[in-house]
């Protein structure tokens, strides 16, 4: 069960490990494996279910403070495998006969440690945890906090417009690690991402890639360099889910996963701004998002 932490019931990596696990141990098509580990070596899971040649990947919680899209996405796991095992429909489709053609990937949670510190905050025997207190001000309230175990930003660590971005960082006087923003001495520098971009590189080819993210209710799609438009796929995703489009400016324009996507691999990559509020959207959130969600989550691979 999610932990809980100031009246909220907090999802934190024990809880996805232990989600994971038994999702594994219950159904037996799907695969759980890693991509490889945090800075505080934690394991990051993948879950795969299909055995098609066509890829889509789903991604969450690149931010600590966003573990609800960790939550969504191992209860839409936990859907789709009641459904393949029950072999009944879903919006018009057999999950079961449509993964035949896909193979679905699906990484809940990015950056545990992130995750851990926004829930849990810093514990005593932490490696890194007089430089961490430094970085978040000499406060041990973590509860803002979005970056990795030693302050780096993981969704602005992408081989995608990086110096653009140190750039901005500068002008905007973000100059080492920190709870948000901080992009990393160079791209890939962060293992998390670095291991997600080798998964993306070498399992090759996708269909696409979708990251989730709260809030505000806004979908993202930077549009692919060579040719591959993900126009229409954007509006189908609009329309299911209301999220309207929106193009990323200022800091959130460089270094994200989609932004990479698109732009060095051409893979057709979107974001999710689930729900709306004030970040770490709380779990009586959970069941409005998923429902607004749910379409997007198991229609993305048709709709491609």
């Amino acid at each position: 069960m999610p932990n809980q932490k100031n009246g909220l019931s907090a999802f934190d990596y024990t809880a996805l490990m232990e989600h994971v696990h038994r999702l594994a141990d219950t159904y037996s098509f799907l695969t759980l494996s890693y991509i490889g580990t945090s800075i505080l070596d934690r394991a990051i899971p993948i879950l795969h279910l299909g055995t098609g040649k066509r890829r889509v990947l789903y991604v969450g919680a690149h931010h600590g403070m966003e573990w609800i899209t960790s939550l969504v996405l191992t209860h839409f796991l936990e859907e789709l495998c009641e459904l393949i095992k029950t072999q009944r429909r879903v919006y018009g489709i057999y999950p079961c006969d449509l993964l035949e053609g896909y193979t679905l990937s699906v990484i809940p949670m990015l950056n545990p440690d992130g995750v851990e510190y926004q829930i849990h905050g810093v514990d005593e025997d932490n490696p890194l945890r007089d430089r961490v207190l430094e970085m978040n001000g000499g406060s041990e309230d973590f509860s803002a906090w979005q970056a990795n175990a030693r302050g780096v930003d993981l969704n602005h660590n992408y081989d995608a417009g990086f110096a653009e971005y140190k750039q901005l960082e500068r002008e905007n006087g973000i100059k080492k690690g920190a709870p948000t923003r901080y992009s990393g001495e160079c791209a890939e520098s962060e293992p998390e991402v670095a291991a997600l971009c080798n998964l993306i590189r070498f399992s090759a080819p996708w269909r696409g890639v979708m990251t989730l993210h709260t809030q505000g209710e806004e979908i993202f799609a930077p549009p692919c360099k060579e040719g591959r438009s993900n126009a229409v796929t954007a509006e189908k995703l609009s329309n299911l889910t209301g999220y309207r489009l929106v193009r990323a400016e200022g800091l959130a324009a460089y270094g994200g996963m989609s932004d990479w996507c698109a732009e060095k691999l051409s893979i057709p990559s979107f974001t999710m701004e689930c729900g709306r509020g004030k970040n770490p959207l709380p779990t009586s959130q959970f069941s409005s998002i998923y429902s607004t969600v749910r379409a997007a989550l198991f229609l993305f691979p048709t709709i491609l």
